[in-house]
């Protein structure tokens, strides 16, 4: 059924009455027209699930003070015979002195222990027509966030920066629950016995999935690719060098080639060295003012350029690591308009941050490629919004005090991620009208596509990988409290809204926020 809203604005209420099915329930959709030049029309749409009079609506509760939310909501439902409420009640503590939980069941046969306060399985979620977050007010149930394509993971060789431990724990925090690492590590990840190194550490020490990239060319050095089908075997889900380009073109064709018959996908930096030079941000007005080498686009649109082309020669899967700028885009549209199999990340970084917010020499706004203008970072944010852009990732690159607190051109590029990719990305639902939808599934379902992966999804027999949002939490970054090694975020003290409140991995909670 159609509405019409008024033309004066008012909104709209009807109530529309409906005959269930006897079986089986049914389906019912509401459409109001969308205004001229609307920016969420997918919010003029709402259905609702209304299931078959032959049998009760099975409800659960969960959240809240003990107790209470449980006999509030039983109290209003008590003479409602449609309606069987379950409820998740704390049952006490284990031997570590973390809290236990059960399902207090209208039926018996439902009663379950569990190790968190959550169904531990979809099958066991979706078996119910509602979930009541009560006493959590404003709060969001929604899939799981993946960081894939570009997160820098010190172990081994560079702990002292970030470790499975602490880079799984700053993830949680983010609601992140599954890391894509990358392979410039010490060793390079370019043998297989260090991929089964990564995954058998990640299983012993974090606490969420990580899943490793391996190396494009023997020890990142661009002049001899490694073992592909190899090293896929042994667990790797795509090739890169990270944030190094391979210039020699005739390898990189080679490579594409050969990874194509593995049907692997390579994942590459856009960035000719030798245009970039000694450039240390953007080039342009801005660079001259502060007296700083600049970066221009071309060496991200030269590189771009030549890549698409050996794509078209080999046929082989292409994702563009990290994409910056307007003319970028231009380049990957006509890609896809040409059927290439080619996708593109853009960072939370550059969809967030322009370039003038390195002000006064702030070295945390150091990042590679560089910030760009503001013309670009909205060109960007388009491109998300109409699917150009496949995935906005965190480009998570923790550095030190030593390698940031330095004069601009000496500063190590690079922002730590994992922990504000959620809530820096909230930013573009609430000042460019970008819809929640869209911005979560290109930080999870399109990252779990491409890499061949169960999660960034809620389907009944998904990975039990879910994560709880506030999306109206004012707040302000205290770098103290944030759980990553190295505390250089560009969003130190910035005032962030919407926050992650629980990250539940393969059923268990494994970071919860604590108020004050």
């Amino acid at each position: 059924r159609r509405v019409t809203p008024a033309g004066d604005g008012v909104p709209v209420r009807t109530v529309f009455h409906v005959s269930p099915a006897a079986g089986a329930p049914t389906i019912y959709t509401v459409e109001a027209p969308a205004a001229s030049g609307e920016l969420v029309p997918e919010n003029n749409q709402r259905s609702v699930l209304v299931q078959p009079p032959s049998r009760p609506r099975r409800i659960l509760a969960l959240e809240g003070a003990p107790g209470f939310e449980h006999a509030f909501l039983k109290r209003a439902w008590i003479a409602d015979s449609g309606v069987e409420l379950d409820s998740v009640v704390r049952k006490g503590k284990d031997e570590h002195g973390a809290d236990t939980f059960y399902i207090q069941a209208a039926a018996a046969a439902r009663g379950a222990s569990l190790t968190s306060g959550f169904p531990a399985t979809r099958e066991a979620l979706f078996g119910y027509d509602a979930v009541v977050l009560a006493n959590v007010d404003g709060h969001q149930l929604t899939r799981t966030q993946l960081d894939a394509m570009r997160a820098f993971v010190g172990e081994p060789g560079a702990e002292y920066r970030e470790t499975l431990a602490s880079a799984s724990q700053a993830a949680a925090a983010g609601g992140v629950t599954t890391i894509i690492c990358q392979p410039d590590t010490s060793p390079t990840i370019d043998d297989p016995a260090i991929v089964d190194f990564i995954l058998r550490r990640a299983r012993d020490t974090a606490i969420v999935h990580v899943q490793p990239m391996a190396a494009l060319t023997k020890g990142l050095a661009g002049k001899e690719m490694t073992e592909i089908g190899l090293l896929k075997a042994a667990g790797a889900l795509a090739f890169t060098d990270g944030a190094r380009s391979v210039t020699n073109a005739q390898v990189m064709r080679r490579t594409l080639s050969y990874a194509r018959d593995f049907d692997a996908l390579i994942v590459h930096h856009t960035e000719d060295p030798d245009l970039v030079g000694e450039g240390v941000m953007n080039e342009g007005e801005f660079a001259t003012r502060l007296g700083l080498h600049g970066i221009p686009t071309a060496a991200e649109t030269i590189m771009l350029e030549r890549d698409l082309r050996l794509v078209a020669l080999t046929g082989c899967r292409y994702h563009a690591a990290s994409l910056t700028c307007r003319e970028s885009l231009e380049i990957l549209q006509r890609a896809k308009d040409a059927g290439l199999p080619v996708t593109a990340s853009a960072s939370i970084n550059h969809l967030t941050l322009n370039q003038i917010d390195i002000g006064p020499y702030r070295t945390f706004f150091k990042v590679t490629p560089p910030l760009r203008a503001e013309e670009d970072r909205n060109a960007l944010v388009e491109a998300v919004s109409s699917g150009l852009i496949d995935v906005v990732m965190s480009d998570h690159n923790p550095q030190d005090v030593e390698t940031k607190r330095l004069p601009f051109a000496e500063a190590a590029p690079g922002a730590i991620g994992l922990e504000t990719m959620l809530t820096a990305g909230l930013r573009l639902v609430n000042n460019h009208g970008m819809s929640l939808t869209t911005l979560l599934g290109a930080m999870s379902t399109k990252p779990a596509e491409l890499l061949g992966l169960p999660g960034g999804t809620l389907r009944n027999g998904a990975p039990a990988d879910v994560i709880v949002i506030d999306p109206d939490t004012s707040w302000l970054l205290d770098p103290v409290d944030l759980k990553s090694k190295c505390k250089n975020t560009p969003f130190d003290e910035a005032r962030l809204e919407g926050r992650v409140v629980r990250t539940i991995v393969a059923g268990r909670t494994a970071y919860e926020y604590a108020s004050a």
